[in-house]
């Protein structure tokens, strides 16, 4: 395929960066500082941030938690108004960083901010923003997507623009020292199938992107393989593998699927699943519906990731693969969340689906409701 490829975001890697965040914004800028529940204060990171933002002009908002809510993020949109703030700095992990981004967007927005959600608003211009990633996972910190919940409807959609582009990414290892064990794990799973879902398609001749998508994923296995051997270099690894997971590079000029993210989103917006959880929670059974269409690409993940040996099943083989890494990291296959009806848990997500428009998922777009329903069934315990 035809592609356009460019990411603005300037990185900041490795130990003491955040100490670089003041000559990162303009000093004439007035910053929203964003964070969520307050470790950064318990860490060390705040009163890094605080440092390096010795000469600005700044104000904070705290309180934005995982899969970040309309309702609370609107409370910041408030404050950056009528603050007239310049720029927004988001401090914490994905949830954190995509409510920045829907805050940098709906501050210049007058109407009512679930339009940019729904698509209702596009959004062509925002306040400027930037990122001090804690929480090595989603690979927001450079790219243009935002994922949002409104809790009052149980629903979670996504938004992207290039306006949202973060202009900088901080990224200090270091920051990973003090995060509880399963955050890590659902950072390390997230990026793992971010990578899928741009390389477990169809094969289109694009060595670099594939040949890319499987050092990512080699390093990733070998990250959950020596996860209780965690050190500085672990932290890197896992930080900028993270990073480059969902960066758009190895996604330009390829087939993407995204329909375990579609269905994934409705599980956590309805069970409050982790995100990473509701994706190793769908992924198995998607691919085992979709065995025959993805079947050449499982085969090469099994060949050139797990070194599988050849054999008429090995697509299958590479499938329970996957599924015995995150097994090894303790993160279970099935919806346990649901409180044990399988029907109306099966039904309940296919209707979220349907009323969210996602009726014709994956990279041929053949997950329709039928195949999401029976994807759900193998999925729900």
């Amino acid at each position: 395929m035809k592609f356009s490829y460019v990411n603005p975001t300037q990185i900041q890697f490795g130990q003491g960066q955040i100490a670089s965040l003041g000559a990162l914004i303009p000093k004439a800028q007035k910053v929203l500082v964003v964070y969520g529940g307050g470790s950064i204060k318990t860490n060390g990171v705040y009163d890094q941030v605080v440092a390096a933002l010795g000469d600005h002009d700044w104000l904070e908002f705290s309180g934005v938690g995982a899969n970040p809510t309309i309702e609370v993020l609107d409370k910041a949109v408030a404050i950056a108004k009528e603050q007239k703030v310049d720029f927004v700095l988001g401090v914490g992990g994905g949830s954190v960083i995509d409510g920045v981004k829907y805050i940098a967007a709906a501050a210049i927005y007058d109407g009512e901010g679930w339009d940019i959600l729904q698509g209702k608003h596009k959004v062509t211009a925002a306040l400027p923003l930037g990122a001090v990633l804690t929480l090595p996972a989603t690979g927001s910190e450079s790219n243009s997507g935002s994922v949002v919940s409104k809790a009052a409807t149980q629903e979670k959609l996504a938004f992207m623009a290039p306006a949202v582009q973060p202009k900088f990414a901080v990224m200090d290892p270091d920051v990973m020292k003090t995060l509880p064990q399963r955050q890590l794990v659902n950072g390390l799973v997230d990026a793992w199938v971010h990578t899928c879902e741009q390389y477990l398609t169809f094969n289109a001749g694009a060595l670099v992107q594939d040949g890319y998508a499987e050092a990512l994923l080699k390093a990733l296995k070998t990250l959950g393989d020596n996860f209780d051997k965690q050190d500085d270099a672990w932290r890197a690894n896992l930080m900028w593998s993270a990073n480059q997971a969902l960066n758009g590079l190895i996604g330009s000029g390829v087939a993407q699927d995204w329909a375990t993210h579609m269905i994934g989103h409705e599980l956590t917006a309805l069970y409050g699943v982790d995100h990473a959880r509701s994706l190793a929670i769908v992924q198995p059974s998607l691919l085992r519906n979709q065995l025959v269409a993805k079947k050449a690409k499982l085969e090469q993940m099994g060949r050139n990731v797990f070194g599988l040996s050849e054999s008429e099943d090995l697509a299958e083989r590479t499938i329970s693969a996957i599924e015995a890494f995150y097994h090894s990291l303790k993160v279970a296959t099935q919806l346990t969340e649901h409180g044990g009806d399988k029907a109306q848990a099966v039904d309940a997500v296919v209707s979220q689906l349907e009323a969210h428009g996602m009726k014709a998922l994956g990279e041929n777009q053949a997950i329709t409701l039928t195949e999401s329903r029976a994807i759900l069934e193998q999925a729900v315990a």
